[in-house]
């Protein structure tokens, strides 16, 4: 029961996440609201639905964990940025929260897999599209972070 609950606070902090949107629609920064940005917040938040409605488990709750980890970091980030010039020269570490996330999606992605194929039976149906709803992810924030901080960096040294 008590993994359970911790599902449904889970999924009350993607709500939560779509916060960051209206700030961004209130700031008219529509520049921030990039297909990757409305398809991840979007389809976490129905994603994350589907799980605590069926599979409230253990087998939700490491991959969920891991999410918040990573997005503890990810938001304190955010919250230090919007302190002024003084306090965003330390934040030079903007590119490794992308590559956390990256991690995170292919930590999800073999730790979903290796459930299908071990046979878990619990959730069986819902493991497979889990894993697989970690590719898109996978490929949109590595393109991400290729065009922020690979490509820039050649462009950077180019000129």
């Amino acid at each position: 029961m008590q993994i359970a609950a911790a599902m449904w606070w889970f999924y009350i902090s993607k709500i939560l996440e779509f916060v960051d949107t209206a700030f961004f629609i209130l700031r008219h920064k529509w520049n921030q609201l990039s297909f990757l940005h409305v398809y991840h917040h979007s389809t976490m938040f129905l994603f994350c639905w589907t799980y605590v409605k069926w599979l409230p488990t253990g087998s939700t709750f490491f991959p969920s964990m891991i999410n918040s980890f990573v997005h503890v970091i990810m938001y304190s980030y955010y919250a230090l940025s919007v302190l002024g010039p003084r306090v965003q020269r330390f934040l030079w570490w903007k590119r490794y929260l992308t590559g956390l996330q990256l991690v995170q999606f292919t930590i999800i992605f073999f730790w979903a897999s290796q459930l299908v194929f071990r046979g878990c039976e619990y959730g069986k149906w819902l493991t497979p599209i889990g894993a697989a709803y970690m590719v898109p992810f996978l490929f949109m924030f590595g393109r991400f972070y290729a065009q922020k901080y690979c490509v820039s960096a050649v462009v950077k040294k180019a000129k």
